[in-house]
């Protein structure tokens, strides 16, 4: 399916401005309408004290200003009154459940900032159901999807993921396949990873396939390893999660790719 309505997430912090560039980008890249959600922490969702309200203002000043001189679709959310008694995490579900792809930030935890909970990430990706392509705090990410690693591990996450990041996939320039184990990958032990590679090139991309033995490292870090190496500016990656005492929770693995982001990461679950 074709991207063709993005939800952005803004808030306070100068991180905003990157990650509002690569919407931009991604709106246009894919001719797709834009939309911009700055939640503040008010009975009524809307900037409660003069600072507050400076903060919205700016926020979507430039939201608006950046929008209209790419030349893109784009429209600015405004939450009801509706959504009093409602908390951030809950109206940013149910705005992602109608678009195709949700633009968060990755937390950063210093300074704090009271219009992003540290879990939005974590917690959109487990529940609205939608790709969410989080943005790292710190750096500049014009060309993210022009080199795209897939970090596979065979089951229904990974092949969300592939699926969900598609029309991404078509427009990159490079394609690579990894998997990643903690034990030692036995030669014959590559169909799965073949497979995909042959899925992928039915769609006339051409993938390269890599299966890597993690050793002394965990899979987190060589996962992110390999994506400095080989200079990817975007991850894909299936979020496979941990059911404790009846709470759903990432994986250690998508938890330590989400803390220690170095490009944009795009999860499904």
């Amino acid at each position: 399916m074709a991207i063709k309505d993005i939800l952005v997430h803004l808030d306070n912090l100068a991180a905003t401005d990157i990650r509002l560039e690569l919407a931009i980008n991604y709106a246009r890249k894919h001719d797709a309408n834009l939309r911009g959600l700055y939640l503040a922490t008010s009975t009524f969702f809307e900037p409660r004290n003069s600072l507050e309200q400076s903060n919205y203002d700016r926020v979507e000043t430039m939201f608006r200003e950046k929008s209209g001189a790419a030349g893109i679709a784009a429209e600015w959310i405004r939450p009801g009154r509706s959504s009093s008694g409602v908390n951030i995490m809950d109206i940013m579900t149910t705005h992602a459940y109608y678009t195709d792809m949700v633009i968060v930030g990755q937390p950063n935890f210093k300074p704090p900032n009271l219009n992003i909970q540290p879990e939005l990430p974590e917690k959109l990706v487990l529940l609205c159901g939608r790709p969410v392509l989080v943005v790292p705090y710190a750096g500049t990410f014009e060309t993210a999807g022009d080199r795209i690693m897939i970090a596979w591990r065979a089951g229904r996450e990974s092949v969300r993921s592939v699926n969900d990041a598609m029309p991404c996939i078509e427009k990159s320039h490079v394609v690579s396949v990894i998997e990643v184990s903690e034990e030692a990958i036995p030669s014959e032990s590559n169909d799965h990873i073949i497979h995909v590679r042959d899925f992928i090139a039915r769609h006339n991309i051409h993938a390269r396939t890599e299966q890597v033995f993690a050793g002394d490292f965990t899979v987190g870090d060589t996962i992110l390893n390999l994506a400095c190496e080989k200079t990817v500016d975007l991850l894909v990656m299936g979020a496979y999660v941990h059911s404790r005492r009846g709470t759903l929770t990432l994986s250690p693995v998508a938890n330590h790719i989400l803390r220690h982001l170095t490009m944009p990461v795009l999860m499904s679950h």
